[in-house]
């Protein structure tokens, strides 16, 4: 894996929870077509935000649940959308 860059693109992937129907938000490095078929996607290499002094629930829940999956593997019905964001995005900022 080359090294993080300021410049890097993650990517933002918002879905349908199959277990309770809920919407997630998850951060990825990389996203491409699964080996399990034409209507999957594959989500890799998941980044989670450890050095803010505010703690998110939900994210925490989120990363102890994919603590040890290697890749996710999505029905593109389940996702909602899928954003390419620079690597320092914090999300909107209203003045």
């Amino acid at each position: 894996m080359k090294p993080s860059t300021k410049n890097e693109s993650l990517f933002l992937v918002h879905y349908r929870d199959p277990k309770d129907g809920g919407i997630v938000s998850l951060k990825a490095k990389k996203i491409y077509d699964s080996p399990l078929g034409i209507s999957f996607v594959c989500i890799t290499q998941f980044v989670f935000e450890t050095n803010s002094l505010v703690v998110k629930p939900t994210e925490e829940q989120l990363q102890k649940r994919l603590e040890n999956v290697k890749s996710l593997h999505l029905s593109i019905y389940s996702i909602i959308s899928i954003e390419e964001i620079g690597a320092a995005h914090k999300g909107l900022k209203f003045e």
